[in-house]
């Protein structure tokens, strides 16, 4: 007998339909596929603020008193929402912004030079994606709540 005969055949994996409810919750999603997903919600927060942030490129440049009225509604508030409501949406601008932009820039890296690429690579440039933007958003949103 020849010896592949001899060898026992792998089990073939089997595949069946997921419970969102049940399986989902118990699933780890490797840390590039986190990244992946906020890419995905940071891009699109900054598309859902995009009247935002128009707002406050136009009442930071067009005057003096457009500019106060601009800080006022960081300090004080406007619309009946108190200024931190406000520092909070101007925060959440500020780590979609920086996660979207190193996401983008990990996977231009990873386009340009794909023979590279390796799944070590992928998770730890995923966490340094992660660690980086957070970190960030930290440090500016110290600065937006005024501890620098």
């Amino acid at each position: 007998m020849s010896e592949s005969a001899t060898t026992v055949a792998k089990k073939r994996p089997e595949f069946r339909n997921i419970n969102a409810l049940t399986d989902l919750p118990s699933y780890r999603l490797p840390a590039a596929g986190i990244v992946s997903i906020l890419h995905r919600i940071s891009g699109f927060i900054m598309f859902l603020l995009m009247p935002f942030i128009i707002w406050m490129f136009d009442k930071s440049i067009s005057s003096e008193i457009s500019f106060e009225k601009f800080k006022a509604a960081f300090n004080i508030g406007m619309l009946g929402l108190p200024g931190v409501i406000w520092k909070l949406v101007a925060l959440a601008l500020i780590w979609a912004y920086l996660h979207h932009f190193i996401a983008g820039l990990r996977h231009l890296w990873m386009d340009t030079s794909h023979e590279a690429v390796s799944k070590e690579f992928g998770k730890i440039s995923a966490l340094v994606t992660l660690v980086v933007s957070i970190g960030l958003a930290f440090i500016l949103a110290l600065k937006l709540f005024g501890a620098y």
